[in-house]
């Protein structure tokens, strides 16, 4: 799968990481920065990364930033995210089974890398089902269309 990846100076180590160990999962990954010694606002690299997806370029993203909020905050208000922050395995999960989601937010400040690359793999094994579920989400696609 192709990943939208990106973070805030906060959160760069950790991108690293997860990038690693994406690829060494055979995922390609876009790295949308920001890179070593580089300081960015977050909401210019959440846009850009989430663009990725919704012009089609990769199937999902990851945001990184110190907490997380910031970063599904901004993806949010890109047409077509569903992002949601992910700091345990059953939000990680109702992201994708409850949501559709298609941004995982983690923050670097608040968990630990090897607690980010179990909620990682346990949201890239994932898929939406048609089901309970996919009434609610159309709902989120219809507001987002006339709000």
């Amino acid at each position: 799968m192709k990943i939208s990846l990106g973070c805030d100076e906060a959160a760069y180590e950790l991108k690293e990481i997860i990038k690693k160990h994406l690829i060494k999962a055979g995922h390609d990954v876009v790295d949308n920065g920001v890179y070593e010694g580089e300081i960015e606002l977050y909401p210019d690299v959440a846009v850009r990364t989430c663009k990725k997806i919704t012009e089609g370029d990769c199937k999902r993203g990851v945001l990184v930033c110190g907490t997380g909020i910031g970063m599904a905050m901004t993806a949010n208000k890109v047409p077509g995210i569903r992002a949601a922050v992910c700091h345990d395995p059953f939000s990680t999960e109702r992201s994708i089974l409850s949501n559709n989601g298609n941004v995982m937010c983690m923050g670097a400040r608040i968990i630990a890398p090897q607690l980010a690359l179990y909620l990682l793999d346990i949201w890239m094994g994932l898929t939406f089902k048609v089901g309970p579920s996919t009434e609610k989400v159309e709902r989120i696609k219809y507001y987002e269309k006339i709000l």
